[in-house]
């Protein structure tokens, strides 16, 4: 209803009250004579007539005003009739888009229930499958437990090399005491040492396998490898093929004989702060400050995997020398991590109170780690567990593992590198010069072939060489204008070295 026609119907009311009014007042004066002739014999009672005369009017008075208000309702009602009729059209069309809406409904219910049975049918055929690859498992479990053993049995029988190592080295011990005694009786002390070295010099060999290594004096080979430092180095195993990693984010292989760029690999997303090749020469593995680790295909150079899962930088990273697909990484995030390469997962996670800074594997189950708070530890990589833990620097920078795997060389922030027997855990060694100053975190020194000699850079651009049979002076190779960073040393004779431009070959 319109507000015009509200005022219009307002007026219509008050014209019919106006002519009610004019009405009434024409009946008055129509019957004014009769009335007044009647009230003639009646004088008597004109007061009383009056009286009620004017409660009379009084009261056609308020049935006008009552009239007048019942006016006002019906236009009230009216108004109200004519929402209420637009509300019901309203609610109609609003019913009429629900019965559409239960409609649509229903159809998409039927077309949920339909793909509920199709899931259904799926998930009983995972189901079935989830079983026979349950099985399949516990007949893995099953090989593995056998393949345990076998790796247990086999543990056993190196053991039981070792020992038979060790008897050798104490008939070795036996026959060279014999000869010093006899030499002393014969007067002839000079050739006491010669006898010394010869008799070791055997049972290295028969326990290693390698050729004594001379110490190297000359640079033959001057390479500019990487933009803003080469931090990692590494020879393949028996090989002259270096590896090295650097601050420009690639990884390059190398020829030792010559010098020559054989491969580039690329693919890092941050400077390449340590190395490792499998043990079958297939793949490299490189630790980045981009918290991940990237592997390549040696020949090829394809990236094979990305390994994620460490949450700050990685610090370092090494090969199981007799399982080729696995791998080890330590981080800033206290943990060292498995991983396998055959799938690009890892295995098992080992949390660590301090900070690894380095790490190397000692046989195939067991890695040493080096941590900021100055210990060596030692880690059971099937249970996770720290097996051994010997307090070796103030901050452990660096750990290297000799080729026959019974040395471990140490290097720390106080400038010293300490050579521990992996037989007894006792430190056989410590090596430290006035000049040599540990070159921070970057710190790798190595350990030569035969297990003779330690190399380690120096902050002074120089390379200390130490004899681990002999207490003198140290060999110090000079040519740095910047500080040595990395060592590696060639089973075949040659030490790599590297500053924050260079590498060296030195033999």
């Amino acid at each position: 209803m319109t507000m015009a026609e509200a005022e219009a119907g307002r007026a219509a009311i008050r014209r019919a009250l106006r002519s009610l009014k004019r009405r009434h007042l024409a009946e008055e004066g129509a019957h004014g004579p009769a009335i007044e002739a009647l009230t003639r014999p009646f004088a008597a009672h004109a007061l009383e007539w009056k009286e009620k005369a004017e409660k009379h009017e009084l009261e056609l008075q308020q049935c006008y005003k009552a009239q007048s208000r019942l006016s006002d309702q019906l236009v009230t009602e009216i108004e109200e009739c004519k929402a209420s009729k637009a509300l019901l059209k309203e609610k109609e069309a609003m019913v009429t888009c629900l019965q559409a809406e239960l409609e649509k409904t229903s159809e998409e219910n039927v077309q949920l229930k339909q793909s509920l049975d199709e899931k259904t049918k799926a998930l009983d055929l995972l189901i079935q499958e989830h079983q026979v690859v349950k099985a399949e498992l516990e007949q893995a479990l099953t090989k593995l437990k056998t393949a345990e053993d076998e790796n247990q049995s086999l543990i056993d029988r190196w053991m039981l090399e070792k020992m038979k190592d060790a008897e050798r080295l104490n008939e070795a011990n036996a026959m060279y005491e014999e000869m010093v005694l006899k030499l002393k009786t014969a007067g002839v002390g000079g050739i006491q040492h010669n006898a010394q070295q010869e008799a070791d010099g055997i049972i290295r060999r028969s326990e290693a396998g390698y050729t004594e290594t001379p110490i190297p004096s000359t640079c033959t080979i001057t390479i500019r490898a990487h933009d803003g430092g080469c931090g990692s180095l590494m020879f393949e195993h028996n090989s002259d093929r270096l590896i090295s990693g650097g601050q420009d984010q690639t990884v390059k292989i190398w020829s030792a004989h010559n010098g020559a760029l054989t491969s580039t690999l690329h693919g890092c997303l941050g400077s390449v702060n340590d190395l490792a090749v499998t043990n079958d020469n297939k793949f490299v593995v490189a630790a980045c400050s981009s918290n991940k680790l990237f592997v390549w295909e040696v020949n090829g150079g394809r990236p094979r995997h990305t390994l994620t899962g460490h949450t700050k930088n990685v610090s370092s990273v090494d090969a199981s020398w007799v399982k080729s697909f696995i791998v080890a990484s330590s981080s800033n995030d206290r943990t060292i991590k498995i991983w396998d390469l055959q799938t690009g997962f890892c295995k098992s996670t080992i949390l660590s109170a301090s900070n690894p800074s380095s790490l190397a594997f000692i046989d195939g189950d067991i890695i040493c780690s080096g941590h900021r708070d100055g210990n060596l530890r030692l880690w059971d990589i099937r249970s996770g567990r720290c097996t051994t833990q010997i307090a070796a620097h103030l901050d452990v920078t660096s750990v290297c593992v000799s080729r026959s795997k019974n040395f471990i060389l140490t290097s720390g922030r106080d400038n010293v590198h300490n050579l521990f027997d992996v037989r007894t855990l006792e430190v056989c060694g410590t090596f430290r010069a006035m000049g040599n100053r540990v070159v921070g975190s970057w710190a790798k020194p190595c350990i030569s072939p035969d297990e003779n000699c330690i190399a380690a850079g120096s902050s002074d651009g120089s390379v200390y060489i130490w004899s681990r049979l002999k207490n003198d002076m140290p060999t110090i190779l000079e040519g740095y204008s910047s500080p040595v960073l990395a060592s590696a040393w060639c089973g075949l004779g040659p030490l790599a070295t590297s500053d924050r431009n260079h590498i060296y070959i030195w033999s």
